[in-house]
C-alpha cells in the first residue's frame, strides 16, 4: 500500500509540474498571439509559430523514426541473449542480477524501450534546429538575383537561400546514420560477445554486418554530397590575397574535391561489393586510395601549388581573381553604382557674397555637436528627475520658405527615476504611463547666452514657429518604455506637471490588448508573474495593457530576421509622433564578397520601420525592392509589408540615408574603389576615416548630416557625407556623400580633389587650430578657470569649388554645468577664426579680411570675467608693467645668465624639429613642436635678451 501511495504521488507531482509548465508556455503564447493580433500580423505570428513547430516535430519525428528502425533490427540477437539460460560470459557480463534484468525484460518491454528512446533522441535532436525555419522557408520562397558567381555561373540565390538548405540536409542526415551505427554497433558488440577486434568477423552475424555495412554505405555517400558541396566553398576562401576563390583554390582546391567526391562514391560501391562477394580486398584499397588522396589534394598539391606556382607569379596568377573580389564585394555592398566625380578647386580666393549665395548651407552649417547638446537638453528641457532625452536626433523641415536643418529629441519617462517611495505597481503600471513631446532647435542657430535657439520646447510642448504643429504629443511607444502599462483605468494617468499641480489625461488611442474579461486578468497575471492585475479594481473592461513596448524589442519582436540600426529617431508628421528605425537584409553568403568585420559581406537598407509614438503601430516598408533578399521575406509574410508608394508623403519627406549603413559602405570603399586589380594588389591608393580631436581624444571622424548643395546642383539638399585621406597621411584626398531627399535618395557620389593640390585633412586642421598661439591660449584659459572645453565635431563643407571647416567649442562647468557653445571655428586655406558666432567668423573670414584669429576685445572680454592675468596664464604677448619685469630680470639675473644658451639652443633643435616635421607632413608633431618653441621664445623674452 506504501509503494503504490508513493507511486501514484510520484504521478502526480509530475503531472502537476508539466502542466504547470504547459499553462505557463501557454500563457506566453496565448499572450504573445493578442499582441500581433492587435498589430494586425496574425499571420506573421502564425506563420513562424507553425513553421518553427511543424519543422521541430518533422525533424524530431523523422529522427526518432529512423533510430527506431535501425534500433529495430537489433532485437533479434538481444532476444536471443535473452533466451539463454546459462553462459559464463553473461554471468562475467552482468554477475548475480543477470536474472532481475532478464526476467524483467522481454520482446514486448525491448520494443518499448527502443520507441521511448527513439523519442528521447528525436525531441533533443529537434531543438538543435529552432532557427532553421528561417533558412527553409527562404529557400521554399527563394528570388533570383539575376547575378550569377563567375567560377560556378550558378545565380546568387544558389549561395543565399539553396546551399545553406542542402547544407542543412547533408549536416541532418550525418549526423542520423552516425549515431544510428554507435547505436547498432555497441548493441551487436556487447550482445554477440565480442571481446576484440579479431572476433569481429566471426562472431557476427551475416545480418548485423549487412545492417552496419548498409549504414557506412549511406554515411559515405553523405560525405560525397559532403565534398560536392565543399565545391562550392571555395567561393568563400579567405586563405588568399583576396576573399573568395584565388587560383589554388580554382585549380588544386577544386579539383581535390571531384577526385575525392568520385573516390566517396567508389568507395561506398565497394562496401556494397564486399557484403554481397565476402571480398573485402576492393574496401581496403578503396579506404587506402581514399586517405591517400585525402591527405594529396586537401594538404601536399594546393601546398605545393601555392608556394611553387602561384607565390613567384602572384600578380599575374590572382589578377582575374582579384577583379572577381573587386566586383562582386562593390556589388554585394551596393557600391557598384557609386557616381565618381573631380572636385574642381577654385584658385580665387572666396568672397563673402559668393558664399551668400549659397545661403541654406551657411544657414544649416551644423554647429550644435549631439553628444554636448544631449546634455544641453536634458538640463534645460527635461524639467523634471523622470523626464530624459535618450538621444538627439539629426533631421530637416521645411519651415515655410526655409528648408532647415534641426536637432531633436524625444521627452521620454523614465519610471526607475521616480522617487523611491514613489516606485509602486499602481504608479508605474497605471499613473506613470508615457512620455511627453520632443524639443526641437535649429542645428546653426545659438542664442546669445550660448544655448539653442528652441523651435519647441517647454511642458506641454509650445512651438516657436508657426509652420510646425504638434497635437499630440504623448509618447507611449518609444527607446525608455521598458516596462507593462494599462490605460483606461479608474486610475487617471499623469500628463504633465503644471506648477504645483498635476495635469491628468486619459488614454484615447486604439494601442494595447483589451483585457476585457476576467480570463485575460487571470493569463496577463500568469505573465507578469502577479496577481495584482487580476485583483486590481481600477482594471475594468474597457481597460488596455500595452508590453514590449520599447522599440527597439518591439520591431525586432515582429521580424527577427532582419537586422536593425542603432539609432532610431523621431519625427514630427502632421502633428503627431513617429520613430523611424532602419532595417537591413543581410547574408554572409554572397561569393567573393569581402565580410565586413568578418561577419556578414552583403548588406541592404531594404526596410523602413514605422512606429506610432502613441497608438504603437507597425508600418514596415520595403524601398529597395531590387533587394531580393526583402522580396523573399514579403512572399513569406504577405500581410508584414508594404510597398513604399503606401509611405506617407509627411514621414516620407523626413527619410535618412542611415550613418550604419554609411560606415560600411565608406569603409569597404576606401579599398575597393581601386577597381584596377594591379592597383590594388599594390594597395597604390588605399583611403582611410580621417581623424579628429573629441574632449582631448583622437577618434575616427563619424558620418554627419548636412546641408550642401552638390556641384551641378541648383539648390541645398539634406545629404550624409564623410572625407577621406590617404593611408597613414592626414591630407584629404576625396568625399563621399549620401543623398536623402525625393527621388535622389539612396545616390552615392565620390568627388575626388586634385593630387597635385594640397587639400587639409580633419586632423591637419586640428593641428593648425592647436598651432594658432591666440585660439589654443584662450582655450587654455577657459579650462583652467574651472571648465571643460568640449571641441564639437570637425566638419568638413565642401562649396562653390572651395572646402570650408567648421568646429564648435562647447563649455561646461566640470561639476556637470549645462555646455555652452560659446565659440565656433572656421578655417578657410590658411587662415583660421574663431569667433562668437557663425555670422561673425564668416564675415572676419570673408568679408572684413583682417585675419586676426581672436580679436583682442574677446581676450579682454574673457578676462574681465575671470579675473585672471591671460600674461601669466598663458603667455599670451600684451602690455605688462616693464618696471615689474625689470625688477623681476634683477633678482633673477644670476639664474638668468646661466641658463641662456641652452635655452637659445634647445629653441634652435626645436625650430630644426618643427621644419622637419612640416616636410614629412606630420602637422601634429610641428604643432606640438612649435608650441614648445613659443614656450622658449616667451622665455627668452622675459629675460630681457
Amino acid at each position: 500500500m506504501t509503494k503504490t501511495i508513493k507511486f501514484f504521488l510520484s504521478i502526480f507531482a509530475v503531472t502537476a509540474i508539466l502542466l504547470i509548465l504547459f499553462i505557463s508556455t501557454g500563457a506566453n503564447i496565448y499572450t504573445d498571439w493578442l499582441w500581433f493580433k492587435e498589430l494586425n500580423f496574425e499571420k506573421t505570428f502564425t506563420i513562424m509559430f507553425l513553421s518553427n513547430f511543424i519543422l521541430r516535430v518533422l525533424i524530431g519525428a523523422i529522427f526518432a523514426a529512423l533510430i527506431y528502425l535501425n534500433l529495430h533490427f537489433t532485437k533479434k540477437p538481444i532476444v536471443k541473449f535473452i533466451n539463454i539460460k546459462s553462459n559464463d560470459r553473461v554471468e562475467n557480463l552482468f554477475g548475480e542480477e543477470r536474472n532481475q534484468i532478464f526476467d524483467w525484460l522481454n520482446k514486448k518491454r525491448l520494443n518499448l524501450i527502443y520507441l521511448f528512446s527513439s523519442l528521447i533522441f528525436g525531441f533533443l535532436f529537434s531543438s538543435i534546429s529552432t532557427d532553421s525555419w528561417k533558412m527553409v522557408l527562404k529557400f521554399l520562397n527563394k528570388t533570383e538575383f539575376n547575378n550569377l558567381d563567375p567560377i560556378f555561373n550558378n545565380d546568387i540565390s544558389f549561395y543565399v537561400f539553396s546551399l545553406p538548405f542542402y547544407s542543412f540536409l547533408r549536416e541532418m542526415g550525418t549526423v542520423v546514420i552516425v549515431l544510428s551505427l554507435i547505436l547498432v554497433g555497441a548493441i551487436y558488440i556487447v550482445f554477440t560477445g565480442i571481446h576484440s577486434f579479431s572476433e569481429i568477423s566471426s562472431k557476427l552475424s551475416k545480418r548485423a554486418k549487412k545492417h552496419m555495412s548498409i549504414l557506412v554505405f549511406f554515411f559515405l555517400l553523405f560525405k560525397a554530397w559532403d565534398y560536392r558541396l565543399q565545391m562550392y566553398n571555395i567561393l568563400f576562401s579567405s586563405d588568399g590575397v583576396v576573399f573568395g576563390a584565388g587560383y589554388t583554390d580554382v585549380n588544386a582546391n577544386l579539383l581535390g574535391y571531384k577526385i575525392l567526391f568520385i573516390t566517396a562514391i567508389f568507395v561506398a560501391l565497394t562496401v556494397l561489393y564486399s557484403l554481397v562477394k565476402s571480398n573485402y580486398k576492393p574496401l581496403v584499397f578503396g579506404i587506402a586510395a581514399w586517405v591517400i588522396l585525402s591527405v594529396i589534394f586537401t594538404g601536399v598539391y594546393p601546398a605545393f601549388m601555392q608556394q611553387y606556382s602561384v607565390e613567384p607569379n602572384e600578380i599575374n596568377r590572382e589578377k582575374q581573381y582579384i577583379e572577381n573580389n573587386i566586383k562582386m564585394t562593390l556589388a554585394a555592398y551596393g557600391l557598384d553604382d557609386v557616381k565618381n566625380d573631380d572636385f574642381e578647386l577654385s584658385d580665387k580666393e572666396l568672397s563673402y557674397d559668393e558664399l551668400m549665395e549659397y545661403e541654406t548651407v551657411v544657414d544649416n552649417i551644423r554647429l550644435w555637436d549631439y553628444r554636448p547638446l544631449q546634455d544641453t537638453y536634458n538640463q534645460l528641457q527635461a524639467l523634471r528627475q523622470y523626464y530624459t532625452f535618450e538621444g538627439i536626433d539629426v533631421d530637416r523641415y521645411q519651415l515655410g520658405d526655409d528648408y532647415t536643418q534641426i536637432m531633436l529629441g524625444a521627452r521620454e519617462l523614465d519610471q526607475d527615476t521616480l522617487a523611491q517611495e514613489a516606485q509602486t505597481w499602481v504608479n508605474k503600471t497605471l499613473k506613470y504611463t508615457h512620455g511627453l513631446g520632443v524639443t526641437m532647435s535649429p542645428s546653426g542657430k545659438i542664442r546669445d547666452n550660448g544655448q539653442p535657439q528652441f523651435l519647441i520646447q517647454d511642458i506641454p510642448p509650445k512651438t516657436n514657429n508657426k509652420n510646425i504643429n504638434l497635437e499630440n504629443s504623448s509618447i507611449y511607444y518609444g527607446e525608455k518604455t521598458n516596462n507593462y502599462v494599462i490605460v483606461n483605468t479608474n486610475q487617471r494617468e499623469f500628463h504633465y506637471p503644471m506648477g504645483s499641480e498635476n495635469v491628468y489625461t486619459t488614454y484615447k488611442g486604439k494601442g494595447g490588448v483589451e483585457i476585457s474579461n476576467i480570463f485575460k486578468k487571470a493569463i496577463f497575471s500568469l505573465r507578469f508573474n502577479t496577481m495584482k492585475i487580476l485583483l486590481s479594481d481600477d482594471i475594468t473592461t474597457e481597460s488596455q495593457i500595452m508590453y514590449d513596448r520599447n522599440i527597439h524589442r518591439r520591431v525586432r519582436k515582429v521580424a527577427p530576421f532582419l537586422k536593425y540600426d542603432s539609432n532610431p529617431y523621431i519625427v514630427n508628421a502632421n502633428g503627431r509622433l513617429f520613430w523611424i528605425y532602419d532595417a537591413y537584409t543581410t547574408t554572409n553568403l554572397y561569393p567573393y564578397s569581402q565580410p565586413y568585420n568578418g561577419q556578414d559581406n552583403y548588406v541592404r537598407n531594404s526596410i523602413k520601420v514605422v512606429v506610432d509614438a502613441y497608438n504603437g503601430n507597425l508600418d514596415y516598408y520595403i524601398i529597395d525592392e531590387e533587394d531580393p533578399i526583402a522580396a523573399t521575406y514579403s512572399k513569406i509574410f504577405d500581410d508584414l509589408f508594404k510597398s513604399k508608394d503606401q509611405m506617407p508623403k509627411s514621414i516620407k519627406r523626413h527619410l535618412r540615408y542611415p550613418k550604419d549603413l554609411f560606415q560600411i559602405q565608406t569603409k569597404i570603399y576606401s579599398n575597393y574603389h581601386m577597381k584596377d586589380p594591379v592597383v590594388y594588389y599594390n594597395r597604390e591608393d588605399v583611403w582611410q576615416i580621417p581623424q579628429e580631436n573629441y574632449q582631448g581624444s583622437t577618434i575616427d571622424v563619424e558620418p554627419y548630416y548636412i546641408m550642401n548643395q552638390l556641384p551641378g546642383e541648383d539648390k541645398a539638399e539634406f545629404i550624409l557625407m564623410t572625407p577621406f585621406t590617404p593611408s597613414n597621411r592626414d591630407n584629404m584626398v576625396a568625399w563621399m556623400a549620401a543623398r536623402n531627399d525625393g527621388e535622389n535618395y539612396g545616390e552615392l557620389f565620390t568627388y575626388r580633389f586634385p593630387k597635385d593640390q594640397l587639400v587639409y585633412g580633419p586632423n591637419q586642421i586640428e593641428s593648425r587650430i592647436d598651432q594658432e598661439s591666440e585660439i589654443s591660449q584662450l582655450l587654455t584659459l577657459w579650462s583652467q578657470r574651472g571648465s571643460n572645453v568640449i571641441r564639437g565635431n570637425l566638419l568638413v563643407i565642401p562649396v562653390n569649388n572651395s572646402v570650408l571647416y567648421v568646429e564648435p567649442i562647447f563649455l561646461q562647468a566640470e561639476g556637470g554645468g549645462i555646455p555652452e557653445l560659446r565659440r565656433v571655428i572656421i578655417s578657410y586655406k590658411n587662415k583660421i577664426i574663431m569667433r562668437k558666432n557663425m555670422e561673425e567668423a564668416l564675415e572676419a573670414m570673408f568679408k572684413e579680411g583682417k585675419g586676426i584669429s581672436v580679436p583682442e576685445e574677446d581676450v579682454e572680454e574673457l578676462q574681465e570675467e575671470t579675473g585672471l592675468d591671460v600674461e601669466t596664464t598663458t603667455g599670451v604677448e600684451m602690455e605688462s608693467d616693464s618696471k615689474t619685469e625689470s625688477s623681476n630680470s634683477e633678482k633673477d639675473g644670476e639664474f638668468i645668465s646661466s641658463t641662456n644658451k641652452e635655452l637659445i639652443k634647445e629653441a634652435n633643435e626645436l625650430y630644426q624639429k618643427a621644419q622637419e616635421s612640416l616636410q614629412n607632413g606630420e602637422f601634429a608633431t610641428y604643432g606640438e613642436t612649435i608650441n614648445k618653441l613659443g614656450d622658449i621664445l616667451n622665455q627668452l623674452s622675459r629675460t630681457g635678451e
